[in-house]
């Protein structure tokens, strides 16, 4: 405020005095009248002198002004003009001609000064948010200005007050939905101050749909072709992404990088760019690159590298990196775009390596953009794009690296000489003339060998053909040749930068690589030139070359395998300590470190520099300085007995480095194997899981058949004596009546052999018959024969009732076989009753025939029953069970074939015993005879073996009768 009175203190010429004092009477009139006509004129007024008496204005009326936005809400109008006067008191966007005027009197801080006092109340900056939730335009639009130029002033405290307020990011962010595009195009620049290095308001903005909308814009203004309001949703679009790893990615998981495709799409005439079109582009390429920066977190880059080229974003820039007509500084920034989508992604850069300009022949791209690298005509900005986009082609790519090195070998090496390869630009931007060229070619060779220890020794073969008529020299020796000639050859450019960068490709290459060493300490110039340039008192421009001499002539020492005798550790310390000085030594390797352009190579992969003459330095070899600047330090302090230590030490680490080498070697093998199996494991599981989901299903459908059964056959009891067995084609629960049939056969063949053992049992009978009437017959005495009658009795008892057994046996039986009979008619009844082509009348006619047959096949089974006795038990069991097959019914067939074995077994062994009974009989006879006693009575024995008989010729009438039936069945 004393500022404001001291501007304001002291008479001036002009309109000021009458100008104050009509200020003062209209806040006056704003603060007193109870009209609402008479308020609304005096802010009219107010307003129309606000550009011009900015300072008295905003003295004087703002908390008049701040009063009328709280109390006269319903009227828009005196809201929008009071809205209009605090605006053109805040904000600092004058025109020219009223900056001219006002520079005498230094207010450019007025609007700095006027927003702290607005926002001091924070309810104000509560009540504006309120006011620009209004649909009137005189109302919003106003408002929407205002909240701008109070964040340009004051952002972070404007920033925090929208933070802390009760939905004040959702009530800004409904501005881009407005349909009149200048709120909408007002609210957009507002976005952009909110969310300036802001963290929490950006994810807020960007999960209130920000992206979707802003890009719905974009494609409704034409894309790369729209005017300044697609470059307002491009930089809203990158402060909401850059540095902001949760919007990247939730950017990314929004699928929003396929929408940024049809950005790109240039057409084959891009002649005449709009100077709009050019920034658009520009900044949608910035875009990109917010997305995939090497500052970004490796996982969310890789992913946004993987999106990209899946989506095609990258074939469309390769697209545009091979157009004509395109603009420099667009072709420029589309090349350092490239380079960070394809950097450390092993798809894209084999991609990128397959991309072909389009020329006669095609050449690959990558040999297009190293000859523009080493053409000294091309932009400088340019040739330092091309640079970074080899550098993140190499990048983590050990097969890109050994294309590249390939192209300089002997056996690769095109001999036609029709085409140019990568490998003969980079020796020839080597040697060439300009020195900016050699520092590239240089330092583009080193990133082809960098972390490769096999192409450094590879690298070794390459021969230059240096002038006709003299033998070829190695690349390491031209290297040092050139390196050895300092000044004597004339270049255009920097006097260092030529031995720079020969000195940062000799490091990289010797490092960590004994054999690159080994030949390089074989020239016997090498050692004394850096000596020399080591030892020597130069100027600030040569130092950072002594300081490069110093780590490469450290390196040749610490990774020195003693293979030369001449030059071992031990002696070249010795030379450094003569020479030198091991402190002056440890001094000059410091000036690389503490170089001003060190540092700034340090910060960020990309080569940035403001002009050809500071071109010194790559970011990865500051990563190299400070690897190995500490252990050169170390190494040179070391005596004989340490290094040998610490060479065994190395041998150990080695021995054990390869150890685990093998073991990972072996887990990886092994991780392999388990994930085959884990992978089988998964296969078989799903398919248990599917067959015993149909396991599942059939015992369901299973049960629901035997439900089924079941309640048929009870249905079926009831109607038994209307519906009998039927029909020859019948099946219940696998069991046909083909294989009924089979088994009718079988039984068929049982009866068979029954009916011989019952022949033969007769026979038998027929001999004791015999016998026993002949024993009558010859009876000698009386006493003799009861001894013989009741010894005979006693035998023949125990014959009969053994006999009577098995009849008993056979009766159970064949009640046993006419309860099968029974289920045999229900299952047919079954059969009968489910065939749809039978009638009711058709089935009452078949049902008394069925009957008869069925009784005579009853009475044919029961003359079976003596052959079955074993048999019996299996055939019920089949019967029975509604889930047997035919192969249960092959094992009851073998079962039943044991049995009757057992059953032949049974009457052979009966047979013998009647065999021995016979001759003891006739022996009894024979002694009866002798003492004329008789044995038996022959007219009791005659009648009992009648009946015998009587009972035999009806059972055989019945077995007759039950065949015949049986066979017309």
């Amino acid at each position: 405020m004393n500022f404001l009175r001291g501007v304001m203190g002291g008479p001036s010429a002009g309109p000021q005095p009458s100008g104050a004092d009509t200020i003062q009477k209209l806040c006056d009139r704003v603060a007193s009248s109870t009209l609402l006509d008479d308020r609304r004129d005096a802010v009219r007024a107010l307003k129309s002198l606000s550009k011009k008496y900015r300072l008295e204005v905003g003295i004087q009326a703002m908390e008049h002004l701040i009063h009328v936005l709280r109390t006269d809400r319903s009227d828009s109008e005196i809201i929008g003009y009071a809205l209009d006067t605090l605006y053109n008191v805040i904000s600092n966007d004058l025109e020219e001609e009223e900056q001219e005027e006002n520079s005498a009197k230094q207010v450019d801080d007025l609007g700095s000064q006027f927003t702290e006092i607005f926002i001091k109340q924070q309810e104000n900056v509560t009540l504006l948010l309120t006011l620009v939730e209004e649909f009137d335009f005189h109302v919003r639009w106003p408002g929407v200005k205002l909240l701008t130029s109070l964040l340009k002033q004051q952002g972070p405290q404007v920033q925090q007050i929208i933070l802390v307020s009760p939905m004040g990011v959702s009530r800004l962010m409904d501005l881009l939905a407005d349909s009149r595009e200048v709120i909408r195009n007002d609210g957009v620049l507002l976005l952009q101050q909110l969310t300036k290095s802001n963290a929490a308001i950006q994810k807020i903005v960007a999960f209130e749909n920000a992206f979707e909308r802003l890009l719905d814009i974009i494609t409704e203004e034409g894309n790369s072709d729209g005017g300044i309001v697609v470059e307002d949703c491009l930089l809203l679009l990158q402060n909401l992404l850059k540095n902001n790893n949760s919007n990247q990615n939730f950017f990314k998981e929004g699928s929003y990088i396929q929408r940024m495709k049809p950005w790109f799409e240039v057409g084959d005439d891009n002649c005449g760019w709009s100077a709009q079109k050019v920034t658009n582009l520009h900044l949608m390429l910035q875009l990109v690159r917010v997305l995939v920066s090497p500052t970004n977190p490796p996982g969310a880059t890789s992913s946004c590298q993987k999106a990209m080229f899946h989506c095609g974003l990258l074939q469309q820039l390769c697209t545009i990196l091979m157009a004509t007509g395109v603009p420099a500084d667009i072709l420029t920034e589309t090349i350092n775009t490239v380079s960070e989508v394809i950097r450390g992604c092993q798809t894209n850069q084999d991609y990128f390596a397959s991309v072909n300009a389009p020329s006669n022949p095609p050449r690959p791209a990558i040999v297009v953009l190293l000859m523009s690298m080493v053409n000294e005509r091309q932009p400088f900005v340019l040739r330092c794009a091309v640079l970074y986009c080899f550098q993140c082609f190499l990048y983590k790519n050990q097969k890109g690296q050994g294309e590249i090195v390939s192209t300089l070998l002997p056996s690769t090496i095109d001999a036609t000489g029709n085409s140019v390869s990568a490998g003969q630009l980079l020796c020839g931007g080597l040697f060439s003339t300009d020195s900016l060229s050699n520092w590239c070619a240089a330092v583009a060779l080193a990133h082809a060998l960098q972390e490769n220890a096999t192409l450094k020794e590879q690298l070794l073969r390459v021969q230059l053909a240096t002038s006709i008529g003299n033998p070829p020299v190695s690349l390491l020796q031209q290297c040092t040749n050139i390196l050895s000639q300092g000044d004597k050859i004339d270049r255009r450019g920097s006097k260092v930068q030529t031995r720079v960068g020969l000195l940062m490709l000799l490091c990289t290459w010797l490092s960590n690589c004994s054999i690159a060493v080994t030949h390089f300490l074989h020239n016997p110039a090498n050692v004394p030139f850096l000596t020399g340039q080591i030892a020597e008192n130069l100027g600030e421009e040569e130092q950072l070359v002594q300081g490069l001499c110093a780590l490469l002539l450290g390196i040749s020492i610490y990774y020195n395998d003693n293979s030369l005798e001449n030059y071992r550790k031990e002696k070249l310390k010795q030379l450094i300590e003569k020479r030198i000085g091991r402190e002056n030594f440890i001094e000059k390797l410091g000036f690389i470190s503490k170089h001003e352009l060190y540092s700034r190579a340090a910060q960020k992969p990309q080569p940035s520099f403001s002009s050809p003459d500071h071109v010194m330095f790559d970011h990865e070899f500051t990563k190299l300085v400070k690897e190995l600047e500490g252990v050169i330090s170390k190494a040179i302090y070391k005596s004989s007995e340490e290094d040998k230590k610490e060479e065994e030490v190395k041998k150990t680490l080695e021995q054990h480095d390869n150890i685990v080498t093998h073991y990972k070697k072996v887990i990886r093998e092994q991780d392999q194997e388990l994930e085959e199996l884990k992978q089988r494991i998964n296969t078989l599981t799903s398919q248990n899981e599917q067959l015993q989901a149909t396991v599942t299903q059939q015992v369901s459908q299973i049960q629901q058949h035997k439900d089924q059964y079941n309640l048929l056959k009870v249905q079926l009891g009831k109607d038994t004596q209307h519906h009998n067995s039927h029909g020859d084609t019948f099946q219940m629960n696998g069991i046909q009546t083909e294989e009924v049939s089979k088994l009718k056969e079988e039984l068929e063949e049982w009866k068979n052999k029954h009916e011989l053992l019952q022949g033969q049992l007769k026979e038998k009978d027929s001999v004791i018959e015999k016998l026993s009437s002949s024993q009558l017959e010859m009876g000698t005495t009386e006493q003799a024969s009861q001894i013989s009658k009741l010894g005979g009795l006693e035998h023949n008892n125990e014959l009969q009732k053994e006999l009577e057994m098995l009849r008993s046996q056979i009766q159970l039986q064949s009640v046993e076989i006419s309860k099968l009979q029974m289920e045999n008619q229900k299952l047919q009844v079954m059969n009968a009753t489910a065939d749809p082509l039978l009638g009711d009348s058709g089935a009452a006619a078949t049902s008394s025939e069925l009957e008869g047959r069925l009784e005579q096949e009853m009475k044919e089974l029961k003359s079976e029953v003596k052959a079955l006795s074993e048999e019996k038990e299996s055939l019920k069991q089949q019967l029975d069970s509604s889930s047997s097959t035919v192969a249960i019914l092959q094992d009851e067939k073998s079962k039943l074939q044991r049995e009757v074995a057992e059953s032949k077994k049974e009457q052979d062994d009966l047979l013998v015993l009647l065999a021995d009974q016979d001759q003891k009989i006739s022996a009894l006879k024979m002694k009866l005879k002798d003492l004329g006693v008789p044995v038996e009575d022959e007219d009791d024995t005659e009648s009992g073996d009648q009946g015998d008989e009587d009972e035999d010729g009806d059972e055989e009438e019945q077995d007759e009768t039950a065949a015949v039936c049986y066979h017309e069945n």
